[in-house]
């Protein structure tokens, strides 16, 4: 186990086009091609689980259609073509797919154009575009684990784009609008066919994660079959489809109060307001077994929304256990749940 996230993994590579992507400038004489070696890279990539997009000065609607053209466009999130400074473009990329700057990596021709990402965006890793092929050894480009989940990561940020078009459309509160997604909530304790993508939850997750600490799958299968812990993760879906394992909790039940050792939620589940629902099912699965129930909060730096979410609920700091910070939930007043929301419980103690 340690003692924070493991640094340095890329979760979405942005390109540029001219030159990068394909031969030839778009908007000169002339036709462009597809660079064969930068499409078997961004193939492979995808089957890792990282995502792609664009960033690129060029025309928006020309650029989209020889996109399309090539059977490219798929790939790409939330492509930024325009004329604003690559930084920009990135910024906006980052935001739209809710990761850090430095999970993002940048690929152009331009000396230029890499000096002044790095400059103006110093966590983004930026690549010449001849080195692509390199990408495919470098270990901030491969996962410890491709699960299921790593080859459906782009269908589920697609689904995801679907649902934020749906929400900009709809026409009242944001609680209306998650009533008509038909949200279900899954709970259960962890099974063995569970635990690789736990342990890229611990790695992946960094504002939702209560404590930044990595399990190991063999740590964590320990933890699923010790008497003295409960290991539960966490689904959710709607009318749009599967978000996928998008929870974890860790919980040590061995003393009058139980310890929540980890809590973490997928960050693209933030807009969906089920970020405390995990945390308010502990609660009542602590009380109804006459426990009491504590939590382990470690600041990362990048975590602050988890320190929110225990203090809404009703926890307040007792004291400090090592390097992190002790707080206990009063369980006579757990928060109900929202009722835009299914609960399914697949069984816990």
């Amino acid at each position: 186990m340690s003692a924070a996230v493991r640094q340095g993994q890329v979760k979405c590579v942005v390109w540029d086009l001219d030159n990068t992507l394909w031969d030839g400038v778009l908007l000169e004489p002339g036709e462009v091609t597809p660079r064969p070696d930068v499409v078997d890279v961004i193939e492979q990539l995808d089957r890792r689980g990282i995502l792609h997009s664009v960033a690129s000065r060029n025309d928006h609607d020309a650029a989209m259609e020889r996109l399309e053209r090539f059977g490219l466009a798929e790939y790409f999130l939330y492509p930024q073509i325009s004329w604003n400074d690559k930084s920009h473009s990135i910024a906006a990329v980052a935001r739209h797919v809710n990761i850090g700057l430095d999970a993002v990596a940048f690929v152009d021709d331009q000396p230029f154009e890499l000096a002044e990402v790095s400059y103006v965006l110093p966590d983004v890793v930026c690549l010449p575009a001849d080195d692509v092929r390199r990408m495919l050894d470098d270990p901030r480009f491969t996962p410890r684990f491709v699960t299921d989940e790593s080859r459906r990561r782009r269908a589920i940020y697609r689904g995801q784009a679907v649902r934020e078009r749906a929400e900009q459309e709809f026409q009242g509160t944001n609680e209306e609008f998650l009533a008509t997604l038909d949200l279900t909530f899954t709970i259960e304790p962890a099974r063995e066919e569970d635990l690789k993508r736990a342990e890229e939850l611990t790695v992946r997750t960094n504002q939702l994660n209560s404590t930044g600490v990595t399990y190991s799958h063999a740590e964590l299968d320990r933890y699923r079959t010790s008497p003295d812990h409960l290991l539960l993760v966490a689904g959710l879906a709607d009318r749009f489809g599967e978000y996928g394992k998008i929870g974890l909790a860790l919980v040590d039940t061995t003393g009058p109060a139980w310890r929540l050792k980890l809590l973490l939620m997928s960050c693209r589940t933030m807009s969906r307001g089920v970020g405390s629902v995990m945390l308010h099912h502990v609660m009542r699965l602590a009380r109804d077994q006459g426990r009491g129930l504590e939590a382990e909060l470690v600041d990362t730096g990048r975590n602050r929304l988890m320190y929110v979410t225990y203090r809404f609920a009703g926890f307040r700091e007792i004291g400090t256990d090592g390097g992190a910070t002790v707080l206990r939930a009063d369980l006579t007043a757990i928060p109900d749940q929202p009722r835009y929301l299914r609960m399914v419980d697949g069984g816990g103690r």
